[in-house]
């Protein structure tokens, strides 16, 4: 086994060129310079000090750049993880507490370790069961609490924590006479200033300049003596290298929360990966790996300080567009952030935090899944709902619950939909051979004495009395001139032994009304399941065609006398289970 698939920059690092490295330095001192602000206002998001935010750019970066397989993700703080870590931890600890810090950086470790044992493992197929819809809803949700979670920082308020909007409005209209204008205006002027800068040109650091434009008023104005809060002393320095706490006790508190960060972080994360991906084609990106690579970016910044950490999707997007081929452009980021530590970090004292909520309120305006809830409304009221229903969830009982929700929505959705498939009956289009949904085609002939059905999903003990009872009641309403039924099997993938049961039913209820049953289409396997339990003997060899033309032409050719001389075998009441080949 090559070292190179869990260790990819053994991959590309040999065949590096000095070509690459042009890109790569622009794009890692882009993403270097969005990074430091936003990791401080994150940071602040998740009820710790700015500094935290610096010390989760460092060595996340480092360990992707060595074992992911996205030559262009960008890992670090992001908003979404962020209130992840601030509802979760602070349900357990004082914001802001040595407790509070102990506890959200013993949750990344957490985090990373289910996510390495599910890379080992190969089990990043778990998360197809989240659909994009209750994806979308999530992050919507979020989105809001996130920007309402800003509020005190944007009108100069202490207002309670709290994961519910309603809360968070409440408390600020009640006090609107205590809002701090200068604050206000900073905020909003913050706002202002990210969005046009990222109209005129998206890899511009919009971030940073807001942040030094911003600091540079507060300074010279004394606007922090006016009641404006500023971020104030940021210590100075690498971070230390540190044994996260992780007791059993520990474990059972922080599962919950370390499961759903483990999650949503892998879902964004290969989600940007894969979108990137699909522009470069040079590599490909292996989603059990990234699983590996993002829970060893969780694991090595735990014991240097670092909350958990993901992709981002904006500095994702800058990597790309700035220029970025491998993973060098996140060392060189890395290196810049850390060289930020060592002498910068005096810069930040007149920094506002009003300007730091309003690079956390630019950021999550891109989480809004407003586009996708207009698409789903128009293609698929089903999904909308789910959208919709995981979005209320998420706002009314909150961020864990509404990934909760989310979850039990998804598999309730696969389950329903499985249960119930689609059952088309099917008629012959005019001059052709080609037989069609009758429901589709209302041109599509159909004869009195011939029903031909499709079931479009494999039989199995979760839509087998489904399609039992359709196939006995679509005969029933055919009438009493019905002789064949038609069975089109192309779509049936499997069928276990609660679907031969049900077959079995069929052929029993058909011969009662003195109707032959025909299948047609069947693939390999489930033509060796009806052979090992009898079925293919008990329905008739000569009653199995390759297409539904083929038994169409059989049954008109035998209609005068295969009533009067078809007589099924003795049906068995026991037929053995699925058996693995």
């Amino acid at each position: 086994m090559k070292l190179s698939r869990y260790v990819p920059i053994l991959e590309w690092l040999p065949a590096y060129h000095r070509r690459a490295f042009r890109g790569d330095l622009q794009a890692g001192i882009t993403v270097a310079v969005m990074l430091v602000p936003q990791g401080m206002a994150y940071a602040m998001l998740a009820g710790l000090q700015p500094i935290y935010g610096l010390y989760a750019g460092i060595v996340p970066l480092l360990l992707y750049a060595f074992f992911g397989t996205s030559r262009q993700l960008s890992v670090g703080p992001v908003a979404l993880v962020s209130l992840l870590i601030l509802a979760g931890v602070g349900a357990l600890a004082e914001r802001g507490s040595p407790e509070f810090i102990g506890l959200a950086i013993s949750t990344a470790l957490l985090a990373g370790l289910i996510q390495v044992s599910l890379g080992l493992f190969r089990l990043g197929f778990l998360v197809n069961f989240l659909s994009h819809p209750v994806i979308t809803g999530f992050t919507s949700a979020a989105a809001f609490i996130i920007g309402f979670s800003q509020l005190g920082n944007l009108l100069g308020l202490s207002i309670p924590r709290s994961n519910y909007i309603h809360e968070l409005v409440v408390h600020a209209v009640r006090n609107w006479q205590a809002i701090n204008l200068p604050t206000l205006l900073l905020g909003l002027s913050g706002i202002a200033l990210i969005l046009i800068l990222r109209k005129i040109n998206r890899t511009w650091p919009g971030a940073l300049i807001a942040v030094l434009i911003f600091t540079l008023i507060v300074w010279v104005s004394g606007l922090h003596e006016k009641g404006v809060e500023v971020v104030g002393t940021v210590p100075q320095g690498l971070p230390k290298f540190t044994i996260p706490t992780l007791n059993l006790d520990l474990i059972g508190d922080l599962a919950p929360l370390a499961l759903t960060i483990c999650l949503i972080s892998f879902i964004e994360s290969l989600a940007i990966a894969k979108t990137i991906e699909a522009k470069h084609k040079t590599y490909k990106v292996d989603a059990n790996q990234e699983l590996f690579a993002l829970g060893l970016t969780k694991i090595g910044g735990a014991f240097f300080q670092s909350y958990p950490t993901t992709g981002s999707f904006t500095r994702s997007a800058v990597n790309n567009e700035a220029g970025a081929q491998t993973g060098v452009s996140s060392i060189i980021s890395a290196l810049l952030v850390a060289l930020t530590l060592l002498f910068l970090t005096p810069l930040f004292y007149f920094l506002p935090k009003a300007i730091l909520a309003s690079i956390v309120v630019v950021a999550v305006l891109g989480l809004i899944g407003y586009k996708e809830a207009i698409a789903l409304w128009r293609t698929d009221r089903r999904d909308f709902a789910m959208l919709l229903a995981t979005f209320v969830a998420t706002l009314v009982l909150g961020i864990q619950q509404g990934v909760a929700v989310g979850v039990l929505l998804s598999l309730a959705l696969v389950i329903y939909r499985n249960s119930i498939p689609h059952v088309a009956v099917l008629g012959k289009l005019p001059d052709s051979d080609h037989y069609r949904n009758v429901s589709r085609f209302p041109r599509a002939e159909q004869d009195d004495h011939l029903l031909i059905v499709r079931f479009d999903a494999q039989l199995y003990f979760g839509n087998a009395n489904y399609f039992k009872d359709n196939l006995e009641e679509l005969a029933v309403e055919k009438g009493p001139l019905l002789r064949t039924l038609v069975l089109d099997a192309s779509s049936m993938h499997d069928i276990d032994s609660s679907g031969l049961h049900a077959l079995e039913e069929i052929v029993e209820f058909l011969y009662s009304r003195k109707v032959q049953l025909y299948i047609t289409g069947a693939i390999g396997p489930v033509r060796d399941l009806l052979y090992k339990s009898g079925l293919m003997d008990r329905i008739g060899k000569g009653h199995h065609f390759l297409t539904v033309p083929e038994a169409v032409q059989h049954a008109e050719t035998e209609a005068q006398h295969a009533h009067q001389h078809w007589k099924p075998e003795a049906v068995q009441t026991n037929i053995p289970a699925k058996r693995s080949k």
